[in-house]
């Protein structure tokens, strides 16, 4: 637990003969979580999901009708979390500073409130390897980004169910990577159309290399003024957040189905809270929120672990 702020902690505070006193100086990372999440407001302390699996293959007539069978998809449960913490203040050092600092805590709780909510959503990328889920349960119980995915259709997984590899960002890497994702199967084994509106998701490190395959009109073979066939198929994606992780790994993501499988969900939007402790006089702010992420689906991502 912090102690509370008090005029000996912040005895230069109190002193008029500082020439300059500076206070928060630096904008946070700016918010990325809309542009990768399907955002919903939750009224309830968890929320689930289920799916039905696809109907299979109508086979030639002989006279008296088949019927087919259609297997049940996978049970999602996403449990929202309590966040919260405050600041306490010495009512003297309030009183007697001289400067205009620490007038404004309530605003700097709210900034870590937001900055907290984005560590999170960057944590499907980040961990995408593993199945140590932050708040959902997954029936599947497998890692989003895995080349073990399953189904209960008695179907074989070895084609279509993996959306994960080790490859280095490169234009090979890449375009390899999206015949990887158009190959995707659905639960029964078939096919499906992986739409065009693909994205790279990329660390900081990543960006000036996928600026470089993506970016320019022409190709890597100048004089034969090849067209460079990457140009305009993706949409540079970068996340800073996830150079905190991994310089590294890279994702490919069908933007439109994330957008829909990629769930944020706001239970409690950041809220404060303001008062004075009756006995002490200490001054005390507070923020609480709470909120939850997971996923539905995995064929939205490809993701690659760089080794």
């Amino acid at each position: 637990m912090g102690s509370p702020l008090d005029s000996a902690q912040f005895v230069r505070l109190l002193d008029k003969r500082l020439r300059d006193v500076s206070e928060n100086k630096y904008k946070d990372l700016p918010s990325r979580i809309p542009d990768f999440y399907n955002v919903i407001n939750s009224d309830a302390a968890w929320e689930e999901f289920y799916s039905v699996g696809a109907v299979p293959d109508i086979p030639e007539f002989n006279g008296k009708l088949s019927y087919l069978g259609i297997a049940p998809g996978f049970h999602t449960k996403i449990e929202h979390k309590e966040y919260a913490a405050g600041i306490q203040s010495e009512r003297k050092l309030i009183d007697d500073k001289k400067y205009a600092v620490l007038d404004n805590r309530a605003a700097g709780l709210m900034e870590a409130a937001v900055r907290t909510r984005e560590k999170l959503g960057v944590r499907p990328f980040a961990y995408a390897f593993s199945t140590a889920y932050d708040f959902m349960e997954s029936e599947e119980g497998v890692a989003l980004c895995s080349d073990s995915h399953t189904t209960k259709a008695e179907v074989s997984t070895s084609n279509g169910f993996g959306n994960a590899g080790t490859s280095a960002l490169n234009k090979t890497n890449l375009a390899a990577t999206r015949i990887l994702m158009r190959k995707f199967r659905n639960d029964i084994g078939e096919r499906i159309e992986v739409g065009d509106d693909l994205g790279v998701v990329v660390p900081d490190a990543l960006a000036d290399t996928l600026d470089e395959i993506v970016g320019t009109v022409k190709g890597y073979n100048v004089a034969a003024e090849t067209k460079n066939v990457d140009y305009g198929r993706y949409k540079p994606m970068v996340h800073m957040r996830l150079d905190d992780y991994d310089a590294n790994n890279w994702f490919m993501v069908w933007i439109s189905q994330m957008k829909k499988d990629l769930i944020w969900m706001n239970r409690i939007m950041p809220e404060s809270k303001n008062t004075v402790d009756f006995e002490t006089y200490m001054l005390k702010q507070a923020v609480y929120f709470r909120n939850s992420l997971g996923w539905l689906d995995w064929r939205w991502v490809f993701g690659n672990a760089v080794t």
